[in-house]
């Protein structure tokens, strides 16, 4: 982000950049997160043979680099595209889209708060990003509430303008699990016994974070899915609330059998 971004980058840094003027050795670039230009030689766009330069880099063209050197009193900086892996490319890009979204959510705080952006870095960006990451301390205090930000200093009114922009901004990824339990229950009311015991086991579920779908697959199977933000919380909800179905129906004298799917 322009406010908190050191000046210069590092040797072997990745960095996102945009190819301006494309030339028979090679290109320059803009350095979009620094402000600067660099130079990406030819014998750096590729492994393999260039006949046309055009085939690989156009201009308006973004692309992660690598830098190699850093010459801070010529004000020079090369870099490559060809020693940029296919793992660090994507890594690099999910990065600094996750950056440019937490520096407009604090655009959004400082358009709140009437503060401008430099105090909300300075009061709130700044512990958040050294504590979790900045995108990640608002994915923090989405999930777990103001306490998140207000434990590492963040002052307390704040954090919950914070905690209001993610809410209205952010869509947290989830995973899904599923599974499928067979409840029989040969009581007069079997199938009130059974729906109940569905009901129940809902309620049992404290997570805030966990959504919670039941259905019919075709009697007596009835399918369980778990929407949660990663699958070791959803696997481990996914069992509790199968547990505790079949062990509802089970107090009235029926049978039940979890089973996950794959």
């Amino acid at each position: 982000m322009a406010f908190k971004k050191q000046e210069w980058p590092e040797v072997g840094d990745l960095v996102i950049a945009t190819i301006q003027e494309v030339t028979d050795f090679g290109a320059y670039v803009q350095l979009d997160e620094y402000d600067k230009k660099g130079l990406l030689h030819i014998s750096e766009i590729s492994s393999s043979w260039i006949r046309n330069i055009r085939d690989f880099i156009r201009e308006g063209q973004k692309v992660v680099l690598k830098v190699l050197r850093v010459d801070i009193e010529k004000g020079h900086i090369d870099v490559s595209l060809r020693r940029v892996t296919k793992r660090e490319k994507i890594e690099k890009i999910m990065f600094w889209k996750r950056e440019r979204k937490a520096e407009t959510l604090l655009r959004g705080v400082a358009e709140k708060t009437g503060l401008s952006l430099d105090e909300i870095y300075e009061k709130a960006g700044a512990p958040m990003e050294k504590e979790y990451g900045l995108y990640e301390g608002f994915e923090k205090v989405v999930k777990e509430g103001v306490g998140a930000l207000t434990k590492i200093g963040v002052p307390e009114e704040l954090a919950a303008t914070i905690a209001e922009i993610g809410n209205e901004r952010m869509r947290m990824p989830m995973v899904k699990v599923k599974g499928t339990v067979e409840l029989r229950c040969m009581k007069p009311k079997g199938v009130k016994i059974i729906k109940d015991a569905f009901l129940n086991a809902k309620k049992a579920e404290k997570s805030r974070d966990v959504k919670l779908r039941f259905y019919v697959v075709a009697a007596p199977k009835y399918c369980i899915e778990v929407m949660a933000e990663n699958y070791k919380h959803a696997e481990a909800v996914l069992q509790k609330v199968a547990e505790n179905v079949v062990s509802n129906v089970a107090k009235t004298g029926g049978q039940g059998v979890f089973r996950r799917e794959k």
